[in-house]
């Protein structure tokens, strides 16, 4: 007689198996306890669309929420490729994406796990990153506009630094933005690398991304949420010159510069920026991180405090 396994683990290490009869009972008991204990799988409400990017445990995918119909992305993340830090990481990021409930950031819409993937569901966002939004625009964008992307991307900062959470990844490439008109509005993405801090409290991990990343964390100094306004400065720089004010071919070079070499406006371009941008820059772009203007500071300077943005 033919038997139908159904094995079941009981958390830590114990496990029982059932052996039913026909497949249609063993299908009844699955479906019964997938209920009683919550499980859901993520094609039962999303659909899995093409492609929009890929990242370094899997890809993000556009889909679609059936019962309403709303676009939305999922990203998949593919467990059996990390190591156990960057499960950490990515759990991190899940935890963030939670508690953040911003216009300016992407928001979590949906969240599925199972033994060998995440699936996260996002915000759709139909206007790329900033990057490929300058790239399109040839890197040259008026300097309203650019006031009002960093206006944008600072309340955002804020309201991470309120709830003790450092970015400490903010570059061009992890700014989305809704969408690819001149009233696209920018989001706060990719949380892999945000860490926790208390008021005082500081970090020594070498993370970031060169050419964005602040001089003490280069130095492997204890720093903290300040570094997120260094970086605040670079795109702020990248937006209104298209191009990194400390940056080159060489790493090492780069990372020389960063630590360095003064803050200059030497391209042509800067003779048509007014003096206000340049001292909101120059004050974001201050080495010493204990003289570098702060997210409530920065959103009362002169450059950004006063404007509207258009929607």
């Amino acid at each position: 007689m033919e038997l139908w396994p159904l094995k079941i683990f009981i958390p830590p290490a114990k496990s029982r198996v059932l052996y039913f009869s026909t497949q249609i009972q063993q299908h009844q008991w699955i479906k019964q306890i997938q209920e009683s204990v919550g499980f859901t799988e993520v094609t039962s409400y999303y659909t899995m669309g093409s492609n929009l990017g890929k990242g370094q445990f899997g890809q993000v995918k556009l889909s679609q929420h059936l019962p309403t119909g709303m676009k939305t992305a999922i990203k998949i993340v593919r467990k059996r490729d990390m190591k156990p830090i960057e499960v950490y990481q990515q759990r991190k990021e899940i935890d963030v994406l939670k508690m953040c409930q911003h216009p300016n950031i992407v928001g979590l819409v949906d969240l599925f796990e199972n033994i060998d993937h995440y699936y996260i569901v996002l915000e759709y966002m139909d206007g790329k990153d900033l990057f490929d939004y300058l790239k399109f625009r040839s890197f040259q964008i008026s300097e309203d506009r650019a006031r009002e992307i960093i206006l944008q991307i600072a309340q955002a900062v804020q309201y991470l630094h309120s709830y003790g959470i450092v970015h400490r990844d903010i570059k061009l490439e992890n700014v989305m933005m809704s969408d690819n008109t001149d009233r696209g509005m920018p989001k706060l993405a990719d949380f892999g690398l945000a860490k926790f801090l208390g008021p005082t409290e500081r970090s020594t991990e070498p993370f970031g991304t060169l050419g964005y990343v602040a001089p003490e964390v280069l130095r492997k100094e204890p720093y903290s949420f300040s570094c997120d306004l260094w970086s605040l400065g670079c795109i702020t720089y990248a937006l209104l010159s298209g191009s990194l004010p400390f940056d080159h071919q060489s790493q090492s070079e780069t990372i020389k510069m960063t630590i360095h070499s003064p803050l200059i406006f030497d391209l042509p371009c800067w003779k048509e920026v007014s003096p206000v941008a340049k001292d909101f820059i120059s004050q974001l772009l201050i080495k010493d991180p204990t003289q570098r203007m702060t997210i409530e500071k920065a959103l009362q300077h002169p450059w950004i405090k006063n404007v509207i943005v258009k929607k």
